[in-house]
């Protein structure tokens, strides 16, 4: 069974993730900031968070697919 909170971190995920992919990373940072404030533990919001921050300074082609390149190691 899911508590309360961790759905509520699944939903604000899953809202910062479409956000991400129509390459509006500010406003789903804001989600994966929120989704941590329910769970600082959070994995994937974390990592999310980092491609958002990283992505604002460095955006994208416009054609880009949604995939994160790692290009170090």
């Amino acid at each position: 069974m899911i508590t309360p909170e961790k759905q509520k971190v699944l939903d604000l995920f899953a809202e910062g993730r479409k956000l991400y992919k129509l390459m509006k990373f500010s406003e789903a940072k804001a989600k994966f900031i929120e989704a941590l404030t329910f769970d600082q533990n959070d994995g994937p919001s974390k990592k999310y968070l980092e491609r958002c921050e990283h992505y604002e300074g460095d955006p994208p082609p416009e054609d880009w697919d949604g995939v994160f390149v790692m290009k170090t190691k």
